[in-house]
């Protein structure tokens, strides 16, 4: 049974662009994907790294919620991922943000991922694929955070060439 996910992809390592275009093949092996825009964002974490390349995919598999992370992990490991230091800089980061309309909490896994609502660099990118879409009940087009947003686009939908 197919299902509609999104997922947050994230660079700030080695060549950002490419690595999420890598990322999104990837994806795109395990199910049909399309793209946000791409942006640029600053650090959530620590200041003294690079701005972030981000983006969102909306990807329709059959996988389960659990597969798919394992998934999402292993396209991380095979990028060559690195995690210095928590919300440090990263070549590649994928977060599974919705699964359907599911909640889903477990040792592993947390959806809607946390802290979805306040962060821009998610919220803008997901309304590039859905203007319509809800968290949790709540529409994004009238999240707060729209109005003071930090990010720049870098390329429309077709930077990822799928």
């Amino acid at each position: 049974m197919s299902v509609l996910t999104y997922i947050g992809l994230g660079s700030n390592l080695g060549d950002s662009q490419q690595i999420l275009q890598e990322a999104v093949q990837k994806l795109a092996t395990i199910g049909q994907v399309k793209v946000s825009k791409l942006y640029q964002s600053p650090p959530m974490g620590p200041q003294d790294q690079p701005n972030y390349h981000n983006a969102v995919a909306q990807l329709v598999t059959d996988l389960a919620p659990l597969a798919l992370l394992d998934a999402l992990q292993r396209f991380e490991n095979e990028s060559g991922r690195v995690r210095l230091r928590r919300w440090g800089e990263r070549t590649l980061d994928l977060d599974l943000l919705l699964y359907a309309e599911k909640n889903i909490i477990n040792e592993r896994l947390t959806v809607p991922h946390i802290g979805i609502l306040e962060r821009d660099f998610v919220v803008i990118p997901l309304l590039d694929l859905d203007p319509d879409l809800k968290v949790n009940g709540q529409a994004l087009k009238n999240s707060e955070l729209l109005q003071h947003s930090t990010l720049t686009v870098l390329a429309d939908t077709d930077w990822a060439n799928i």
